[in-house]
């Protein structure tokens, strides 16, 4: 039987599935591409995240965060000083604050 995917996967599931006696088709990415389906990846994986908020869900978001961080050239530190600076002049969200209106004159 054939499966279409059409996906981003991880660096070792092809030789995984051909351990495993599969045929599988695939190419690399040009770097515009592969970013583009990094943030396709990130989504997708976000997505399953919030469909069962699983441990293992929670991994994948943060593999693809990582690579993402590469990708793009930032580091995890630089994200971490950026956070870090905008918890402490917006704060958290320990609070459970849910906004509902806000007037303005």
């Amino acid at each position: 039987m054939l499966y279409t995917y059409n996906k981003l996967i991880r660096d070792k599931n092809v030789k995984i599935m051909e351990d495993n006696g599969c045929k599988v088709t695939y190419e690399i990415l040009d770097d515009k591409r592969y970013g583009e389906e990094l943030d396709k990846k990130l989504k997708e994986e976000v997505k399953e995240y919030l469909a069962d908020y699983s441990i293992e869900e929670m991994a994948d978001i943060m593999e693809v965060i990582y690579a993402i961080l590469e990708y793009r050239g930032t580091s995890i530190e630089e994200v971490e000083q950026v956070r870090i600076k905008k918890r402490n002049r917006k704060g958290a969200f320990k609070n459970k604050i849910f906004l509902k209106d806000v007037e303005e004159d």
